[in-house]
């Protein structure tokens, strides 16, 4: 895929060369999202970060990473503040905002809204969350930190056994990482959710035409026993009609250090796309474990910043140009 002036809408763009060349540009990055050089490649250029559903990880991440090349960075959040608020259409604003902008990225409750955008607009747009559907760049980030927790134990994404936990029919991540792993070779994979909130069938044929070995359950301890990963995800509550619905289902597949101890291989790496929900009647992921070392989920929120680093770069031309417009930091930087 030629990701110069694209669109990234969907993880269904991509093939394995394509996802290469981004971890190769996210490699690279590294150096500046560690304030350790600094580059202005992107100054001048404007990114419209538009989200009209709650957000803190994302439409931070991507504010960040325009901003660690060079770029500034214009938001909009809400409906509420928003010409949609008066009846505007997404075509209208498109062609407005797109007029304003080098590069847009945006966040809509509904399917197939950012895609909807992006056919109006006249710069690139990235999905940063479209409803249940996709978020790509989610995707791209969980494999990326997939790839290198794995490296650490010299081995490869072809071959990874994955448990993928929770709420797995509205979970966006899930959609998108599954369809991102199913590009590779030999996998194992075991979706484990309540049976109302159970992974797509489009998703689960769609591995096992690509002959991955796809398990459904909704019996966690027995399926964290021979995993790499286990990736779990919160009930999406605003995908409910009500609290109530969303209630019926909180709190059942909950991890904490003694289980895992009990059930897990000793290197099994934890993952989750955040915010994980730390209310007593959920706590997915327990603070037991922010201490397990395996825990990654705030590396994966690191590697965010490179993943999206690398997809502006590309996107708008200048992942060569990086290090040309670059120098040393001049304030404190702290521990990384």
């Amino acid at each position: 895929m030629e990701l110069t002036g694209s669109h990234i809408l969907s993880i269904s763009q991509f093939d394995r060369a394509t996802i290469d060349r981004i971890f190769d540009v996210a490699d690279s990055m590294a150096p500046y999202a560690a304030r350790q050089k600094v580059t202005r490649v992107l100054e001048g250029a404007i990114l419209g970060n538009m989200f009209f559903e709650p957000s803190t990880r994302t439409r931070v991440s991507f504010g960040c990473a325009f901003n660690l090349l060079g770029g500034n960075v214009r938001e909009t959040t809400g409906f509420e503040t928003s010409a949609i608020a008066k009846g505007e259409s997404l075509y209208d604003t498109a062609r407005v905002l797109s007029g304003y902008s080098d590069v847009i990225c945006m966040r809509h409750p509904e399917s197939g809204s950012v895609a909807e955008f992006a056919e109006a607009s006249r710069v690139p747009v990235i999905n940063g969350g479209d409803g249940p559907n996709e978020h790509p760049s989610q995707a791209l980030l969980d494999l990326y930190t997939i790839r290198r927790e794995l490296a650490g134990k010299s081995r490869g994404i072809d071959g990874l056994r994955i448990a993928m936990i929770g709420d797995l029919k509205y979970g966006r991540t899930v959609h998108s990482l599954a369809k991102l792993l199913s590009l590779y070779e030999n996998l194992q994979l075991v979706f484990v959710s309540p049976k109302e909130l159970a992974m797509p069938e489009s998703i689960i044929e769609l591995m096992r035409e690509r002959n991955h070995s796809v398990t459904v359950t909704d019996e966690l301890t027995e399926s964290i026993k021979n995993v790499d990963i286990v990736y779990s995800t919160r009930i999406q509550e605003e995908r409910f009609t009500s609290k109530d619905e969303a209630d019926l289902y909180r709190g059942r597949f909950r991890l904490n250090q003694a289980i895992y101890t009990q059930f897990c291989e000793p290197n099994t790496v934890i993952m989750h796309p955040l915010p994980r929900d730390s209310r007593a009647d959920a706590n997915e992921l327990d603070n037991d474990l922010n201490q397990n070392p395996n825990l990654a989920i705030f590396r994966q929120t690191d590697n965010g910043i490179l993943v999206r680093m690398a997809l502006f770069a590309l996107v708008l031309d200048v992942a060569d140009l990086v290090d040309k417009y670059a120098h040393d930091v001049r304030w404190f930087t702290g521990s990384r």
